[in-house]
């Protein structure tokens, strides 16, 4: 069983900066792949930065230049680093540890980003 706790969501004004954390119950050095996901309302969910356990990242292109996904194998901690925020940025925001043949999810945090 693998465990994943998200903090760090909240209310920000446009034009600020948040800083989520997704805390994992293994050593996220052997999982293969660490990612942020979010939901806006009324839409699908969507993947906004990954990471892998060989340090490969990937971003949403509506994301780029502003979030940084990051890792702190020491702490079993994943980070995400959002400045810059817009409104279309609210959304519920979920961690995921992809272990290649199954996949876990935390329970989610809230962004709303105040126009």
């Amino acid at each position: 069983q693998v465990q994943l706790v998200e903090s760090g969501g909240g209310l920000v004004q446009a034009g600020g900066s948040l800083r989520l954390s997704c805390t994992v119950s293994r050593n996220i050095a052997t999982i293969y792949a660490m990612g942020w996901y979010r939901q806006a309302p009324g839409k699908q969910r969507e993947l906004v930065a990954l990471i892998t356990s060989r340090d490969s990242m990937n971003y949403a292109d509506s994301v780029k230049d502003r979030f940084t996904i990051s890792r702190d194998n020491s702490k079993n901690t994943v980070y995400l680093q959002m400045n810059s925020l817009k409104p279309e940025d609210t959304g519920v925001y979920n961690c995921n540890a992809d272990l290649g043949i199954v996949k876990y999810w935390g329970q989610g945090t809230q962004v709303t980003v105040s126009s």
